[in-house]
Order: structure tokens, then sequence, then C-alpha cells
């Protein structure tokens, strides 16, 4: 990932939650042109997608209870801090969507509504050495 990603501020991934995974890939492999990378994620497979080789999004299923929800991209925003900014937007009046998670080898993460409604992903990366 390039590292202008990994700055305060910046969109750095987009994911694609979607109720047919396989059918998804194949879309996006035929009309894009996007390699994708299997990882395996312990109960689950996370699917990497590449542009030249570098990692660009991905595509998941859709977690438990949200199977009625409408197939959707998201958007991760970089913050330095994942857990000092979820708790500036609650004070602003934003609320948590989905709660703080730890990715080993990516980082941490939780996704959040503003007070319009839009919801969006925060995101700390680990530091890699």
């Amino acid at each position: 990932m390039n590292d202008v990603f990994k700055q305060h501020g910046a969109f750095s991934w987009s994911e694609l939650i979607t109720d047919d995974v396989e059918a998804a890939k194949t879309y996006y492999e035929n009309v894009i042109g996007w390699d994708i990378e299997e990882m395996d994620m312990g109960e689950m497979t996370y699917n990497v997608l590449k542009a030249g080789g570098e990692p660009v999004g991905g595509i998941t299923g859709k977690p438990p209870g949200t199977e009625q929800e409408p197939n959707r991209w998201g958007t991760y925003i970089t913050v330095d801090n994942v857990d000092e900014t979820l708790s500036k937007a609650e004070a602003a009046g934003g609320k948590i969507v989905f709660p703080l998670m730890d990715v080993p080898g990516v980082g941490r993460m939780c996704t959040m509504m503003d007070t319009t409604g839009a919801v969006v992903s925060i995101i700390t990366y680990e530091a890699k050495d």
C-alpha cells in the first residue's frame, strides 16, 4: 500500500460487502481486471483486490445480522488513533455501527455513522518494521 494512504485523513481502502462473494470476484476480475488473493482469516476468507500487484481493496461476505442490508461498497479513512477519533466522533454526535476490532497484520478499525447518517470506517494501520 502506498504510504500516502497511511497518512491521517486519507481515504485508504475500499471494500465490497456482499451476499455473493464468488459472483462479485468473477465480475470484478472480468470487468476491472483485478487480481484477487484469498487471505485466510480463521473464521472467514477475505479477498484482497490487487492492481498492478498492489493491494487496493477487498471483497467480503456480510457480517451476521446484516444479511437483509443491500450489498455495498464501504470506504476506510486512515487516522492516527482510532480510539481517539471514535471518541471525538461520539462527542460530536456520531455513533458506532461496528465496534472496534484489531486485525493482526493490518491494524485497528471500526465503522461509525456521522450526524447525517453517512457510514464510514476508520483505521489505524499497524506499524511495519
